[in-house]
């Protein structure tokens, strides 16, 4: 999309001569908002994020998070429908036109299912993380890695298609450490950008020569394929109580007893969750379990939310 945008009145924008009316507000955080529009020409709804940029880096990094979807054509990964900077009070403001996802995040289901005392079936399971590691794979087959994958970064579709979201800590999956000043910048940038109750354990202590890579995805994707099986993530309690997160990880993730969920799962969560990344499996051999569990699991039902 191109780079004007302009307020033509109350309740309304224009992003390259395309109106959307304002609806209502979805979301507010630190340095940005969520809102509801809809588009005038085609009827569809859109989740307008407004990011502050206070200087110059972080209008870099907003102008980051555009490429990165604009880099990705994938049923996996939330798209994009148009962008643009502008100057409002002296200040830059980054618009990120997002297609609106009515169902929400994974958080929000599994909240759901959480309060009705219910839980996700494991054929649901399998569907969720399948499409979630397509996403994944699309990303790290480029040589990107997303470093923050959580539950309420993955959007659901009605038919429980999941969209990775929120790709403004995504960078090259690849870094090399040369020495113990860039060891503590990737450390200092992982503890701003990287949610702490999922961040992998290499990125707590940072040592001074080594190698991240995509790896952490790997890690958070364990967390997240938790929480879809116990309807929170393995840390959050830890982090809630104020305890020591960077510990934990460091420990074999413990799969509460007894659990309903077959061996299969159960193995697959520990074999992905492992503290040391080399031993960590990588996104294409998840997806091979997967398939394999697909096939042998029954034809339950997935128990829609």
């Amino acid at each position: 999309m191109g780079q004007t945008l302009c307020i033509c009145s109350r309740g309304s924008i224009t992003i390259d001569n395309k109106r959307y009316y304002f609806i209502q507000k979805l979301d507010e955080g630190g340095f940005s908002y969520v809102d509801l529009v809809e588009g005038v020409q085609d009827g569809r709804f859109y989740a307008l994020k407004r990011i502050l940029c206070h200087d110059r880096e972080g209008r870099q990094e907003a102008q980051t998070e555009v490429e990165m979807h604009r880099l990705f054509s994938h049923p996996n990964i939330l798209g994009l429908a148009g962008h643009t900077f502008i100057e409002r009070g002296g200040k830059s403001e980054a618009w990120i036109l997002l297609p609106y996802v009515q169902k929400g995040s994974l958080w929000s289901v599994l909240e759901k299912l959480r309060d009705k005392g219910s839980f996700m079936p494991e054929r649901r399971i399998l569907k969720v993380l399948q499409g979630i590691c397509s996403g994944l794979k699309a990303m790290h087959d480029r040589g990107y890695a997303h470093r923050d994958l959580k539950p309420t970064n993955v959007l659901l579709e009605v038919d429980d298609r999941p969209l990775l979201m929120d790709l403004g800590s995504m960078n090259r999956s690849r870094m090399e450490v040369k020495g113990t000043r860039e060891a503590m910048t990737v450390q200092d940038w992982a503890a701003q950008r990287c949610t702490i109750s999922y961040r992998a354990p290499e990125l707590f202590n940072v040592e001074s020569h080594c190698v991240i890579d995509d790896r952490t995805d790997i890690w958070s994707l364990g967390c997240v394929l938790y929480s879809m099986m116990f309807l929170e993530g393995p840390y959050d309690m830890v982090f809630q109580k104020g305890d020591s997160v960077a510990l934990a990880v460091q420990n074999p993730v413990t799969i509460p007893q007894p659990c309903s969920y077959s061996e299969g799962l159960q193995n697959l969560l520990s074999s992905i969750m492992v503290s040391n990344p080399q031993e960590r499996p990588d996104v294409s051999w998840i997806l091979d379990q997967i398939q394999d569990m697909t096939c042998s699991s029954p034809n339950t039902q997935t128990n829609m939310v």
